[in-house]
């Protein structure tokens, strides 16, 4: 696979997305360098989930540049999007586990379809990702067995499972309580310092956004506002912003 060593792991360029007459992105322009972690943040409805959708290669923008490890992805043919997407993990909303599989089954999936794993290492590599968030107790409990908590901690192991080198998580803490949001939170820190990854976040959790990232985004009319450290968005004089910052909920 033919990349740009230097180039930025993840490099997009006046991304537009539409759906109907319904302007999504509007130019979207950032980049995250090796192991760093950026929340983009944003309101409901501001194109966060297509953002990160466009970057995995599962929507197609209507103009603009993705650039993986130096690799442009839009257009690509599936072959060679799926190799770069081996090394892409991808931790949905709601978790997206299959209900009819089991814990372990959930993260031995992409390890069956994407990799020459024997059954026995395949067995310990699940084991050791199930272990990795606190799960190994569980591998054999179905997903509507488990809270919420735990299915996102499921959904970290499978992304995980073949090593990627990218994250993108979508709304990780969406729909958890204070405490268990936070353990998450680690989690995604945890995994982050072993692993020197390069994560997107995308989220309107601002807590857990100040927790993980090295720097945020904020998104309004499908644009990037403002980015920076907490602090940049703290000083800014942009009504937009100081209102976000202090929303309640």
């Amino acid at each position: 696979m033919e990349t740009t060593t230097s180039a930025p792991p993840i490099q997009v360029k006046t991304l537009r997305k539409s759906f109907g007459e319904q302007n999504v992105l509007n130019g979207i322009d950032l980049q995250v360098a090796q192991g760093e972690t950026l929340s983009v943040l944003g309101q409901s409805g501001t194109g966060k989930s297509v953002l990160l959708k466009i970057i995995i290669g599962l929507q197609q923008p209507d103009s603009g540049s993705i650039r993986i490890h130096g690799r442009e992805i839009t257009g690509l043919a599936r072959e060679p999007l799926n190799e770069i997407r081996t090394k892409m993990g991808f931790l949905l909303q709601n978790s997206a586990l299959y209900d009819a599989l089991t814990v372990e089954q959930n993260v031995a999936f992409p390890l069956e379809r994407h990799s020459n794993m024997s059954a026995a290492e395949r067995k310990s590599r699940v084991r050791e990702l199930l272990s990795s968030v606190g799960m190994e107790k569980d591998l054999d409990k179905l997903p509507a067995q488990i809270s919420g908590g735990m299915q996102k901690r499921v959904g970290l192991a499978r992304a995980l499972a073949l090593s990627p080198d990218i994250l993108l998580f979508d709304e990780p803490t969406a729909g958890l309580d204070p405490i268990t949001a936070s353990e998450i939170d680690a989690l995604i820190l945890q995994m982050q310092k072993q692993g020197n990854i390069t994560s997107i976040v995308v989220t309107h959790d601002l807590p857990s956004a100040r927790a993980v990232s090295n720097r945020l985004a904020l998104m309004r009319g499908g644009r990037i506002l403002i980015e920076g450290s907490f602090q940049d968005l703290q000083e800014s004089k942009d009504q937009f912003v100081i209102q976000f910052l202090n929303r309640k909920g």
